[in-house]
């Protein structure tokens, strides 16, 4: 019986995951993901059998085993199953701290918004409410345009909308009322530089070159986004991370045409997207299956 049946099997969870975390890492990576994979499609295993299943993967991931795909797989897995290192805008552990040139300090999302906190205020009151809407987000809703709520349920949305993933596909009008209604409001161009250089004025969170395995981009050929903070090296010093890849970042600054501002470094664009100082422009009502976003706070 192969690593990955056994890890299927209904007989002593127990017995077996202690035989998986036996395991080198290397080698441990495969059944861990096929056991917790079970766990979760099948509703199977205590919560300490889980417990112990997400401290293993996340230990994995903290130590960056495995390939890119791999990490895909065990950051998936770990969403399924429930990822503790998520939280929401009100946890003072949802944010790490910047210096911008002239001395002010900003609050800075340590991830981009997921799915399960931004699926919390989509299908909560947040589409129906005029909390966080600016007077062009009312008139963007009041075209009738799909919500993501309803794009998000389409059955071919599934590998987009992992709880522990960035959101993807969200307008910016979305992502601004989102931003507002949860007390924050999106980073401005200047503030993503900066988090991503800092002082030294590194092209990348990680430094030079760009290197292989650093960050979920186009290179790294894994075609979706992946659980946020999978990549370490793409991750500041101040502890943001996804920066680089991933997905792009809607960012407040518009143009006089009515465009708006993102970072374009995600799993779809390659290596020069990712640089610190890539902008694009799109417009506000666009959506891609690439294009996410983070909030910030200015401090005081």
């Amino acid at each position: 019986m192969s690593d990955a049946s056994r890890a299927t099997a209904p007989a002593d969870h127990l017995t077996r995951l202690d035989e998986v975390l036996a395991l080198r890492a290397g080698p441990r990576i495969e059944p861990l993901v096929a056991f917790g994979r079970h766990l979760a499609d099948s509703g199977e295993g205590s919560s300490i059998i889980r417990e112990r299943v997400v401290a293993a993967l996340i230990e994995l991931l903290d130590g960056y085993a495995g390939n890119g795909r791999q990490r895909l797989e065990m950051g998936e897995v770990l969403g399924l199953l429930g990822d503790p290192r998520l939280r929401l805008p009100s946890d003072p552990e949802y944010w790490a701290t910047i210096t911008l040139p002239d001395g002010t300090e900003v609050e800075v999302g340590r991830f981009p918004v997921t799915n399960a906190e931004f699926r919390e205020w989509a299908e909560g009151a947040g589409y129906s409410s005029a909390d966080g809407w600016s007077e062009g987000g009312l008139a963007w809703k009041a075209a009738g345009p799909a919500a993501w709520a309803d794009l998000a349920a389409n059955p071919e949305s599934a590998a987009l909308t992992v709880d522990n993933q960035p959101v993807a596909g969200v307008t910016w009008w979305e992502a601004e009322a989102y931003a507002q209604a949860a007390g924050a409001r999106l980073l401005t161009a200047r503030e993503h530089r900066v988090a991503s250089r800092g002082e030294e004025k590194r092209p990348y969170p990680w430094g030079a070159p760009f290197g292989d395995g650093n960050a979920n981009t186009k290179e790294e050929a894994l075609g979706r986004p992946c659980a946020v903070g999978v990549y370490a090296a793409d991750r500041t010093p101040e502890g943001v991370s996804d920066m680089a890849g991933n997905t792009g970042c809607w960012l407040a600054d518009g143009t006089e045409d009515g465009r708006r501002m993102l970072h374009p470094g995600s799993w779809a664009r390659p290596s020069m997207a990712a640089w610190a100082k890539a902008l694009e422009m799109a417009e506000p009502d666009a959506r891609s299956a690439d294009l996410g976003f983070r909030l910030a706070r200015t401090v005081g």
